[in-house]
């Protein structure tokens, strides 16, 4: 993965937090700090902040997903997965 995000987000593959990200929470979610890019960016929602940091436990990243919301909101959260990428939050495995 590279830190301009040329990677295409795929809930099909596997994927994981990066190793260079760390998660402080907060009331509304967390923030996620890259401490390589220094890039800060906010998870509006304790679900979302719970499938990242267990996206490494799963084969796919739409089984994390599945497994922490209902399937009505599985496109809502894929679609929130694919903002983290350009800015490295998470990335393939």
């Amino acid at each position: 993965m590279s830190l301009t995000g040329t990677l295409t987000f795929d809930s099909t593959a596997p994927w994981q937090m990066s190793r260079h990200v760390s998660l402080r929470d907060e009331s509304f979610g967390a923030l996620a700090y890259h401490h390589v890019n220094r890039r800060l960016v906010f998870l509006k929602s304790k679900p979302l902040v719970a499938i990242v940091r267990d996206l490494a436990n799963f084969p796919t990243a739409r089984e994390a997903i599945a497994a922490h919301v209902d399937e009505a909101e599985v496109a809502r959260y894929e679609k929130a997965l694919s903002s983290l990428v350009p800015s490295d939050i998470i990335n393939g495995r």
